[in-house]
């Protein structure tokens, strides 16, 4: 596996200077979250902004995921909003169209894969009505990418409409396309209490193409240094060893930001611990 560290943990760097430092620290992935300090998906230089930090990574040898949970970037007043489950169709294509920019752009870097989630709806529906949206909507990107050499890594977020492992199953089960596959954020699994992790680690390996990682205490969606929360590490790394996962594992810390180089060192050492 490789150790992996989203660049929304950084968000006081200039992004050279985090890819740097995290490369100096003995990271080998990126988890890149596309926002106004890294590349701003439309504005008029993106692609060659793209192509410069994607250069960059590459002369350091990090591998590359797309990161798509910037919180105020469609719209500055609402956090993650719009979504693909927003009531009005302009405001789903509007999402729609920054998850294929990112794709764009993505592969402009050098990546091949792109990590979204379902985002919340804004109004009250029954739940088949919900399932419709984000099936449609999925597929709609799906058929836009599927030629282009990315592939989606869904992933379940604790508050959103796909929150649960059992909802992404039904979800993956609809849209069935072999470029739609996982992200699994190990720290939410102890949130929504769907703990042990061999048997998600077991069923999804063939399609589990990102991880995010964090510790995390049942029932609070909080993402916290290791040792701070519930989550067991030994079988974590026990779990990621018996499948033989090979992708990126990346830390999650946005909000130490504050704080990034020495939590970003201390979340490398304690990898270390664990034989990563």
């Amino acid at each position: 596996m490789l150790p992996g560290y989203n660049t929304n943990g950084f968000a006081h760097h200039k992004i050279e200077d985090a890819l740097q430092i995290l490369a100096e620290l003995g990271y080998r992935s990126i988890a890149f979250t596309l926002d106004y300090n890294t590349v701003e998906p439309f504005a008029a230089n993106a692609i060659a902004r793209a192509r410069e930090l994607g250069k960059i990574a590459q002369d350091l040898g990090l591998n590359l995921v797309i990161e798509t949970g910037a919180r105020f970037l469609l719209d500055p007043r609402r956090k993650h909003q719009p979504t693909l489950l927003s009531k009005q169709a302009s405001d789903r294509k509007k999402r729609a169209d920054f998850l294929l920019r990112c794709a764009e752009l993505g592969l402009a870097m050098g990546s091949n894969t792109l990590s979204f989630w379902s985002g919340k709806p804004d109004f009250e529906a029954a739940e088949d009505g919900y399932w419709e949206l984000i099936i449609e909507q999925c597929v709609l990107i799906i058929r836009q990418m599927e030629n282009s050499g990315m592939k989606i890594a869904f992933e379940p977020e604790p508050g959103m409409f796909i929150d649960t492992m059992e909802k992404f199953q039904h979800l993956h089960q609809a849209i069935s396309h072999p470029k739609f596959g996982l992200t699994l954020d190990i720290g939410h699994l102890e949130c929504m209490n769907e703990m042990p992790l061999l048997p998600h680690l077991e069923k999804w390996s063939s399609v589990l193409w990102n991880i995010h990682l964090e510790d995390m205490r049942q029932g609070v969606h909080d993402h916290l240094l290791p040792g701070e929360g519930s989550l067991d590490f030994g079988k974590v790394f026990e779990g990621l060893n018996k499948i033989k996962y090979e992708g990126g594992l990346h830390w999650e810390l946005s909000r130490h930001s504050h704080d990034a180089i020495e939590t970003a060192r201390k979340c490398r050492q304690f990898m270390k611990k664990q034989g990563c």
